[in-house]
């Protein structure tokens, strides 16, 4: 027994002599001289992983930013997007920042780039139907975008386009070497795309969202340079205000190690740089280098002679709209034109298949609803064609033609044995004023017998016995309506013009 005891300690003994000899060395091996972390990472599975990463001077480094100045909302969790709350039609600033290394994108130095800022549907469900949905906020909102520019306040932008076909987007060319702040206003409410049930809904987030294009051989911005978003909910005015403080006071009651899960809140929203909107609408098949969405074409129309005597009359020579008024034959293209032509340009695509047949049926009921108040009734009278009635209608006769015509008749009866008609014929000439002044009815009077209003220095009514009583606005207000002149001109002895006479 007291053998195998002795047994036992010799083993133990050995094995802890062999222990503290493999120990003895790893002090010198990961001393400071012999320890270096390069030699660690030139291990065979640290090469491996690392030949996976990038290489440091290829990482992608975008060539702009884009900053909204509007606060991020406090109560989103750190590994959360960042969301920020905007006002209905407040004016928020995208400041436009060249991002740009040395060397990076040369062939933009010195030259324009194009940005289009959209506002879109976050949630995928809603981009799906976003035409859908669009289209039902248009007909409640008749006339009005969901997004607008601030141009008075924006810097730097250029040539700015809106397009009526597309209510949610923006575009602008801009210098990336120069300061540019684009103001921008949503004017749609989360909420509106919301389905009411009870009240009370929580409202859809939307994105804002900027491409920026550069030009290409043929000079249209085509070629994709950057994309960024960002994550926003909009309120009625003041709304987002009062979120932001509902949602600072809830995270001063939640305590510190909860606060650690969110983020804070930073005054203004960096937007993260994302895939090119899907979208072909920016490209522009014009050959013109200015971008520009497509418009329809519209016929030159002439504008009536403000020299007109008549309400209705057209410049001879100049070339004609296709289409005065609507009629029940008129057709598509023609009622667009017509609609064009009448200030009515933001509505052309709401009416593109509407003959003149169907935009007659509409009453005054449809037209408000369809666009709002003001255009509704502008468009109800335009269709019905109501003139505006002249304030005052006068007919003049020039002397020397009615003399001509007494000598002629005169001469008639001497040929006929005094056998003839005894009628003249005097062709008078009918005046509409609009304005009851002197200025007015000399234009009128210039304009039938082909004079230069600046040929008749004074207007003169012939009054009892024969005295020249001259005409001044009061004596043409009180003209009475549909009264006949016969006007005769005397040479003015000082100047080269004329004294108008009315008999």
């Amino acid at each position: 027994m007291a053998w195998v005891l002795k047994m036992d300690e010799d083993i133990e003994s050995g094995l802890v002599h062999e222990f503290d000899s493999s120990l003895s060395g790893i002090g010198q091996e990961l001393g400071s001289g012999a320890y270096s972390m390069s030699d660690v990472l030139a291990l065979p599975i640290f090469k491996q992983e690392d030949s996976n990463l990038p290489p440091e001077n290829e990482s992608k480094h975008p060539p702009f930013q884009y900053v909204l100045y509007a606060a991020t909302s406090p109560a989103i969790k750190l590994h959360d997007e960042t969301l920020t709350y905007l006002n209905q039609g407040q004016s928020y600033e995208v400041r436009m920042l060249d991002n740009r290394k040395i060397g990076d994108l040369p062939e933009i130095s010195g030259k324009m780039v194009k940005s289009i800022i959209r506002v879109v549907f976050h949630d995928r469900r809603l981009q799906y139907t976003e035409h859908e949905q669009l289209q039902g906020w248009k007909w409640n909102r008749p006339g009005d975008r969901l997004l607008d520019l601030d141009i008075p306040m924006s810097v730097g932008i250029i040539d700015p386009q809106t397009n009526p076909a597309q209510l949610n987007t923006i575009e602008f060319l801009w210098d990336p070497a120069k300061h540019t702040s684009a103001f921008i206003q949503v004017h749609c409410i989360s909420t509106e795309f919301t389905p009411r049930k009870h009240g009370g809904e929580k409202g859809v987030p939307f994105r804002i969202q900027i491409d920026t294009f550069k030009e290409n051989e043929s000079g249209e911005y085509t070629e994709h340079l950057h994309s960024a978003s960002c994550q926003i909910k909009v309120f009625k005015p003041k709304g987002a205000d009062r979120k932001q403080k509902t949602d600072r006071e809830k995270m001063d009651k939640r305590t510190a190690q909860e606060k650690e899960k969110y983020q804070p809140s930073y005054e203004t929203t960096i937007l993260t740089e994302c895939s090119p909107w899907p979208d072909n609408a920016y490209v522009n098949n014009s050959p013109s280098t200015t971008p520009a969405f497509a418009t329809v074409q519209v016929a030159a129309c002439s504008v009536p002679d403000s020299n007109s005597s008549s309400p209705n009359h057209q410049g001879e020579g100049t070339p004609q709209c296709v289409v005065e008024q609507l009629c029940p034959a008129t057709t598509i293209q023609e009622a667009q034109q017509w609609l064009h032509k009448n200030r009515f340009a933001t509505y052309a695509r709401l009416f593109s298949n509407f003959s003149g047949s169907d935009l007659l049926k509409l009453t005054r009921d449809d037209l408000v609803q369809i666009c709002g108040s003001a255009d509704g009734i502008r468009l109800f009278n335009a269709l019905k064609a109501r003139s505006v009635r002249p304030r005052l209608t006068i007919y003049v006769c020039q002397e020397s033609q009615r003399a001509q015509n007494i000598s002629q008749l005169v001469g008639s009866r001497d040929s006929e044995n005094g056998k003839g008609d005894s009628r003249a014929i005097y062709v008078y000439h009918a005046i509409y004023l609009e304005e009851l002044t002197t200025a007015e009815l000399s234009k009128k009077i210039a304009s039938i017998f082909s004079i230069s209003q600046n040929q008749i220095n004074q207007v003169y009514r012939q009054g009892p016995t024969g005295i020249h009583v001259l005409v001044n606005d009061q004596m043409v207000h009180n003209l009475q309506d549909e009264s006949c002149f016969v006007i005769s001109t005397i040479k003015d002895e000082n100047t080269e013009g004329f004294h108008v006479i009315l008999k």
